[in-house]
Order: C-alpha cells, then sequence, then structure tokens
C-alpha cells in the first residue's frame, strides 16, 4: 500500500483507514510493503515494527526532490523533504526496513537531484532504493503539460523533448518492461546516474527486501482479535 494512490494522504489522521488495515495484517502477520510520501507513516511505528519482526514488513519513503518550492508545486499537501527524511530516520531507528523510492525522476526538471536524494537518504538511514521515470497515460500527458506551463514554462520544451527521447518519441510508452525505465541515451544515463549514486552511498538499489510469510497466522490461528 500503495504504487497508486498515497496510504497516507492528510484525511487519513480522522478516518485512520490505513491504520485499521495494518492493525487487521499485524493480526495476522501478513507481509506489507508500505509506499508514502508523507511523515504520518510515523504514526504506525508500533504496527509496522510488529511486523518487521517477522520480516513482513517493509516502508519506502517517495523522496522527489530537495527543493521545497518545486515539492509544493508537484506533490502539494504531502510532507516537506526535511519531514520525510525524519519519518526514514524514525523508522529505522524502530527497525522497520525501510528505502527511498526516488518517483518519479523528470528529465530536464529532477533528475539531476539523484545523488542528493540518495546521500540524504541514506544518511537518514534508507538501506534501499528504487527510481521509476515519469509516466504519462492517458489524461495525466495534458494535465503535466499543462502544469508545466503554468510552472515551468522556460523548461516545458526542453522537459517534453526528453521524455519523448526516452519515449520512443512519444510522450508515453505503455509496453511492459520499458515503461518504468525507458530507453535511448537519456534513460541510460538516469539508469547509471542512480546506481553510481547508490553505490556512492552504500545502500542496495533497484530492489525492494524480499518479505516473509512464514509467520502468517489464519483466522483460526491467530490470538484474540486487535478490535475485541
Amino acid at each position: 500500500m500503495s504504487g497508486v494512490t498515497d496510504p497516507y494522504q492528510p484525511v487519513e489522521k480522522k478516518l485512520t483507514l490505513t491504520r485499521r488495515c495494518l492493525e487487521v495484517l499485524a493480526e495476522f502477520r501478513n507481509p506489507v510493503a508500505v509506499i508514502t510520501k508523507n511523515h504520518l507513516v510515523t504514526r504506525d511505528v508500533d504496527l509496522l515494527s510488529q511486523l518487521a519482526r517477522h520480516n513482513a514488513a517493509s516502508v519506502a519513503i517517495s523522496l522527489t526532490t530537495l527543493d521545497d518550492e518545486l515539492r509544493r508545486f508537484m506533490e502539494p499537501r504531502t510532507s516537506r523533504p526535511v519531514r520525510r527524511l525524519a519519518a526514514i530516520a524514525t523508522l529505522s531507528q524502530a527497525g522497520i526496513p525501510v528505502g527511498v523510492m526516488t518517483a518519479p525522476v523528470i528529465p530536464g526538471l529532477n533528475d539531476h537531484e539523484l545523488p542528493a536524494l540518495i546521500s540524504a537518504a541514506a544518511e537518514a538511514g534508507a538501506g534501499f532504493a528504487a527510481y521509476t521515470l515519469v509516466r504519462l497515460p492517458y489524461a495525466v500527458r495534458p494535465l503535466f503539460e499543462d502544469w508545466l506551463s503554468r510552472h515551468y514554462p522556460e523548461r516545458k520544451k526542453k522537459v517534453l523533448s526528453h521524455i519523448r527521447t526516452i519515449r520512443g518519441e512519444k510522450l508515453n510508452d505503455s509496453r511492459f518492461g520499458s515503461r518504468m525505465r525507458g530507453e535511448g541515451i537519456f534513460a541510460e544515463h538516469i539508469a547509471q546516474l542512480f546506481s553510481l549514486s547508490c553505490r556512492r552511498a552504500g545502500i542496495g538499489g533497484g530492489r525492494f527486501p524480499a518479505l516473509s510469510t512464514t509467520a502468517f497466522r489464519g483466522p483460526g490461528e491467530s490470538q484474540p482479535s486487535l478490535f475485541d
């Protein structure tokens, strides 16, 4: 939870839907990998720690930029970069496998930040890293073009040109195996920069930790419900 919609949006403070899902997962020791841009994940350290003791939890903090102005424009209602790094530190200190997800990487806009992002995350306690290139499927494409026009008009032509270069002269390529990494000289450069940055920071790149189902308990095997 979740590769599409952040499970720690602001309304989670009130609704606690994610926490209640984690309570169920912890009760049955069902493995879970969390991806989020928000410091609120630290609220659930107790549940994630329970699962981590059985090698059944990991968290990836999505860190797109260290520039708070870019963060406000690109990811409104998300935690500031310094707060995301603080979340990495808190989770690491609690013994929860935590890493950094540098996504989306947007060539010509934030790709140059990869070394700094990975270095800062590693210093905070991240043990692994991953990245994906920006994807513009369906209605996302015109929204992204409009966003560039409003916030970064001077970079729009360069950014879109780079995206077309890594997407076979299109703004989106949905082919499995290519859509997350792209192809061509710019895609190769980003891949190399990411790999080098991980080596310099001393963390694993490209893979999330393997989780275990060994401790999983079925309904008849679990302890009394957390909701009793």
